[in-house]
């Protein structure tokens, strides 16, 4: 049977003020979106002169303001901050949230904040590798009551996160890298996210993350699918191609690439079919950023005409 679709959507962070954040976040939840993420950055991107709000303290936050949709990160990667601590910090989100975070984990790839806050960033490898004993760490202290692991980047000995989460948050792990990237998301995993730049590509990404999970004797089916995407909805099609212009000179090669051959845009009807055909390929959920510099206006449009094409 076909998973039930999940729409989640990003949340004003870049160049924005906590009243947006807030005004967004409850205006978000209310519609019925099933989760709400921030990007991991410590500079803005690609502009790192930008103001930008620090992901896990936002999403604490909106923790409190919210009643429903989950809460992620898309992604955080290693050396920002310990895991262990990471970790006692998810924890204490979850329990704050009532259990509804998703701890959202990549490698992570813009240099230039690495380098400015102080931050190791090592080689692709070493990444990688940081990242696959994080979610090892993360998983031992999510379940039980004391943790011992030793790795090339990271250990901890006799660790104890009290109080745990009830239920281990869901793990999503994000990226592109075909080899080790998707083996790791295949071993740790509930959730691979194909990020926005691979959006393309995403009907081969998906056969390299099959070809893992049968490396690796994973059933394919157990592990959900995302993808990362940016949505340009307008009432017709003559409103939506005239955003989808200015959003592939405003996103550029990052989130745009693509957008008008692959991407997700057009009328509510044609964003509708655009969805289906993502379905068709593997995707369950979409992690949505929606095109418009008050982004409440078409997620309202997106929540009264497409969601309900796809309720269950």
């Amino acid at each position: 049977m076909p998973r039930p679709l999940r729409f989640g959507v990003t949340l004003p962070q870049i160049k924005r003020s906590w009243q947006e954040v807030r005004e967004a976040a409850t205006c978000f939840d209310s519609l019925g979106f099933d989760s709400l993420w921030v990007c991991d950055h410590l500079l803005g991107v690609p502009n790192p002169q930008a103001p930008i709000l620090e992901a896990w303290t936002e999403l604490s936050a909106v923790a409190s303001i919210t009643e429903h949709a989950k809460l992620g990160t898309l992604v955080t990667p290693p050396f920002f901050r310990n895991p262990a601590v990471l970790a006692k910090q998810i924890a204490t989100l979850d329990h704050i949230s009532g259990g509804r975070v998703i701890a959202g984990l990549g490698a992570g790839w813009f240099q230039p904040e690495f380098e400015a806050y102080g931050c190791p960033f090592p080689g692709t490898r070493e990444r990688l590798q940081a990242l696959e004993e994080s979610v090892e760490i993360m998983k031992l202290m999510w379940g039980q009551d004391e943790a011992t692991f030793q790795g090339e980047h990271y250990s901890v000995s006799g660790v104890r996160c009290s109080p745990r989460p009830e239920t281990p948050p869901e793990i999503l792990i994000g990226g592109g890298g075909e080899q080790v990237l998707m083996g790791i998301a295949a071993r740790h995993a509930d959730i691979w996210n194909n990020m926005a730049v691979f959006q393309a590509q995403l009907p081969a990404k998906v056969e390299a993350l099959r070809r893992r999970c049968d490396e690796l004797q994973r059933d394919f089916d157990s592990l959900e699918i995302s993808q990362q995407c940016v949505v340009v909805l307008g009432e017709d099609e003559v409103a939506a191609r005239a955003a989808l212009e200015k959003a592939g000179k405003i996103y550029g090669g990052h989130m745009g690439a693509g957008l008008e051959e692959h991407g997700i845009w057009g009328s509510p009807e044609a964003v509708i079919e655009r969805i289906e055909a993502h379905r068709r390929m593997g995707v369950s959920f979409f992690v949505i950023e929606f095109f418009g510099r008050d982004t409440r206006e078409p997620a309202r449009l997106f929540a009264e005409k497409v969601m309900p094409a796809f309720a269950s």
